[in-house]
């Protein structure tokens, strides 16, 4: 992806800016952008609107 997006990181008690991640659907079918923290490495992830 080439849009930035700002995500809060569970680990590190504060909102990151990832770059990298992709998009995926969970099994409820919501969309969902996964990808990790650029600090510490933690996976995170954002639902996304309809």
């Amino acid at each position: 992806m080439a849009e930035k997006m700002e995500v809060y990181c569970v680990k590190c008690k504060a909102k990151k800016t990832i770059a990298e991640y992709e998009i995926v659907t969970t099994k409820n079918n919501r969309k969902m952008a996964k990808g990790k923290c650029p600090d510490c490495g933690t996976g995170v992830n954002k639902f996304l609107p309809k």
